[in-house]
This record gives structure tokens, C-alpha cells and sequence, in this order.
């Protein structure tokens, strides 16, 4: 056997290996976040499952937003990203073979929330991949290539989620071992250069430090867009099982798990069209904020669809949509983001702090959709959604150091 045929991964070979990581944990975010969670709620208690659910959702989310940062950071000070990204995902595995016994919300609380802690472990060093080893000329590709693990990930989770919700540890255990054999096989398989491992700071030079990207002009407005479009994103879909089951009018025949596994496939599939063409265009135009403002738009006015039309067809109809927005979005955001961090040196933590971004709005999108949907009824929910993602929109028009 030749020595190339084993040597670990590196340049353009790298992307495979992103790819495959990236859809393992969008596998796990969307098949136990989108299926099993909501649907191990509603069976323990189905009278209150939506007050429940934003409970769940809500707690676990404050878990992710916490690791996140921190474990960026972490990684960062150790030099190292591949022994994070093993670490976290053979954490999470032990975690979901726990979850899928839990009997009560308030397990599934402590469980989900220990899941998501381990998940952003690894997610944290996954993320700083990107500026670590791939060129900046380069980084709308490799975002579109990340960005494909949410509609292959997504498609897989579901499907892997809908057959399993009646035996929901199966599913857990299933999701579980995917992400540890990516994991795996990423760690096994690049080469990881090393970098200086950082000194360790007082508690007060860290807090400083850490918030101090912030304070950098394009990368705070990159951060309230992110939050803004996610937090419209989450407002609507944390409770897709429950307004397919309460809200939309389905076919006879076809439950709201089946329909989850129909939807699901429709919207991933235009998100891995739109984070293609997204990402080769940015880079071929080298233009960002066109496409994330156009996207973030569009994500605002497809909400519109399930209020005027709460039918199979119009939800059909919408998630096309907003999975050709979403996509779009997020793989040329990335790609912006990357362009705007404030030190090279400190990709990891300030990729980590761009995070809360992503998880912050999941902490306030269920507690906040729970009262919509208890108070007004979902169709609100869509408005506010479809309000937030145009807000996103606007806030990428200050951002100057990006076309």
C-alpha cells in the first residue's frame, strides 16, 4: 500500500471530510431537536406539550449557547481542534443512549441539555476548521460545502427520527453513533496543523477577551443579522411537528410524523440548491451582502404562506421556500463571517461568540413561540417570524469591510 493512499487529508480533501462532519451533526440537531424531543414531550404530556416543549427547548438551548464559546475558546488556548470534535461527539453519544429511556419532561430536560453541551463541543472545533486551513478566496466553497450538511443532515435526521419516534432509544442510539463514527473518521483522517497553544488569562482578562470581538464594527452586525434571521427561523420551526398536528390541514391518511418526513425532503433539497449557487456566486462575484440581504427577505415574505393558505399545499409551498432562503443565507453568511473575524489567531472563540447568534435565539424562540401559540394561535407565529428575518436583513447593510 502507498504512503499517499494513507495520508490524512488535507487542502481540497478536506472538504469531504467537512462535509460528512457538518451532516452527521445536523443529523443529530434535526432528527432529536425537530422529531424525537417534541415528539418524547408531547407523549409524556400531551396536554400541555407546547408550554413543555418551550420549556426543553428553551433550557437546552442556554446549555448551547454557554459550551459553545467556551469550548472554542478551549480549543483555541490547547492548540488543537480534533481531540475536541472526538471528545464532544463520543460525549454526546453516551448522552443519547441515556435519553431515549427518559420518562418525564424534566429528564428529557437534563438529557436534551447535556446533549446539546456535548454537541457544541464538537461543534466549536468543527466550526474553526474553516479559517484554520482553508484560504480566504476559498471560503464561500468550503461554506457552501459546510452548508450542505443542514439539508443532507436534516434529510437523514428526519427520516432516521420518523421511523424511530415509536421507539424513540432506538433513534437516539442510531443518531448517536452516526455522529461518534464522524467523528471518527474526521479525526483519523486530516491532518491537523499545530498551532501555538495560548496562555492562560485571569477570569477577568477572559471575560474581556472574549467579548472583545464584539466591539469589532462588521463582525457585531454579522452577529445581530445571524441572530435576527435565526431567531425568525426557530420562532416557526421548533414547533413544526406541533403546527403540523394542530394547524395545517393534512391529507387523510398522512400523520404529522409522516408529513415531517415528506416536508423535510422538499425544503433540505432547495437549501442544498440555494447553498451551492449561493456559495460559488459570492465567491465568483465576490459579493455577500446582496445575497444575504435577498435571502433573509425572502425568508421573511415566504412566512406569509402558511397564514393565507394553512393547507398541505401551502406548506408544501412554503417550505420550498424558505429552504432555498435559509440555505442561501447561512452559506454566504458564513463565508462573510469568516472575511470579518477580528484576529485569525482567534478563530475558534470568536467563531464560538458568533454562535450565540445561533443559539441564543433558540433560548428565546420557544419560550416566546409557547406564548404566541397559547395566546394568539400559530398563525401569529409566522408573522413574527417572517418580521424577524427581514430585520436580519437589514442589519447586514452596515456591515463595510464586505461586498
Amino acid at each position: 500500500m502507498s504512503l499517499t493512499a494513507t495520508r490524512p487529508a488535507t487542502g481540497r480533501g478536506l472538504l469531504p471530510l467537512l462535509l460528512l462532519g457538518n451532516v452527521a451533526m445536523y443529523t443529530v440537531y434535526l432528527g432529536i431537536g425537530g422529531v424525537l424531543v417534541p415528539a418524547q414531550v408531547a407523549a409524556i404530556d400531551p396536554v400541555h406539550k407546547v408550554t413543555s416543549l418551550g420549556i426543553v427547548a428553551g433550557v437546552s438551548a442556554v446549555f448551547a449557547t454557554l459550551f459553545n464559546p467556551i469550548a472554542g475558546a478551549l480549543s483555541d488556548r490547547s492548540g488543537r481542534r480534533n481531540p475536541w470534535i472526538l471528545g464532544g461527539a463520543i460525549a454526546a453519544l453516551g448522552v443519547f443512549a441515556l435519553l431515549g429511556h427518559a420518562d418525564t419532561v424534566l429528564l428529557v430536560t437534563i438529557g436534551w441539555c447535556l446533549g446539546q453541551a456535548a454537541m457544541n463541543i464538537y461543534q466549536a472545533a468543527l466550526t474553526a476548521v474553516v479559517p484554520d486551513r482553508i484560504p480566504a478566496d476559498r471560503r464561500g466553497v468550503a461554506s457552501a460545502v459546510v452548508g450542505l450538511g443542514v439539508p443532507i443532515g436534516g434529510t437523514v435526521g428526519v427520516a432516521i427520527a420518523s421511523a424511530t419516534v415509536g421507539a424513540p432509544s432506538t433513534g437516539y442510539l442510531i443518531l448517536g453513533a452516526i455522529i461518534a463514527g464522524a467523528a471518527l473518521a474526521f479525526t483519523a483522517f486530516t491532518r491537523e496543523p499545530r498551532r501555538p497553544a495560548q496562555p492562560t488569562a485571569g477570569l477577568g482578562e477572559q471575560v474581556r477577551v472574549f467579548l472583545s470581538c464584539l466591539a469589532h464594527h462588521d463582525f457585531r452586525w454579522a452577529f445581530i443579522g445571524r441572530a435576527l434571521l435565526v431567531l425568525g427561523y426557530f420562532t416557526v420551526s421548533a414547533y413544526q411537528l406541533y403546527i403540523l398536528t394542530d394547524h395545517i390541514r393534512l391529507p387523510a391518511g398522512l400523520s404529522p410524523a409522516g408529513a415531517v418526513a415528506v416536508l423535510t425532503p422538499i425544503s433540505m433539497g432547495a437549501m442544498a440548491l440555494s447553498t451551492i449557487v449561493g456559495g460559488v456566486l459570492s465567491d465568483r462575484l465576490d459579493r455577500r451582502k446582496i445575497f444575504i440581504g435577498a435571502s433573509a427577505v425572502l425568508a421573511g415574505v415566504v412566512m406569509l404562506i402558511p397564514v393565507v393558505s394553512p393547507t398541505w399545499t401551502g406548506m408544501l409551498l412554503f417550505g420550498g421556500l424558505n429552504g432555498l432562503a435559509f440555505g442561501c443565507f447561512m452559506a454566504v453568511d458564513t463565508a462573510l463571517v469568516t472575511l470579518v473575524l477580528p484576529r485569525a489567531e482567534d478563530a475558534a472563540r470568536d467563531l464560538g461568540v458568533l454562535n450565540i447568534a445561533n443559539a441564543g435565539p433558540q433560548i428565546v424562540a420557544p419560550f416566546v413561540a409557547s406564548v404566541i401559540v397559547t395566546t394568539t394561535g400559530y398563525g401569529q407565529l409566522f408573522l413574527v417570524g417572517g418580521a424577524l428575518s427581514v430585520l436580519g436583513a437589514l442589519a447586514i447593510i452596515p456591515v463595510r469591510g464586505v461586498r
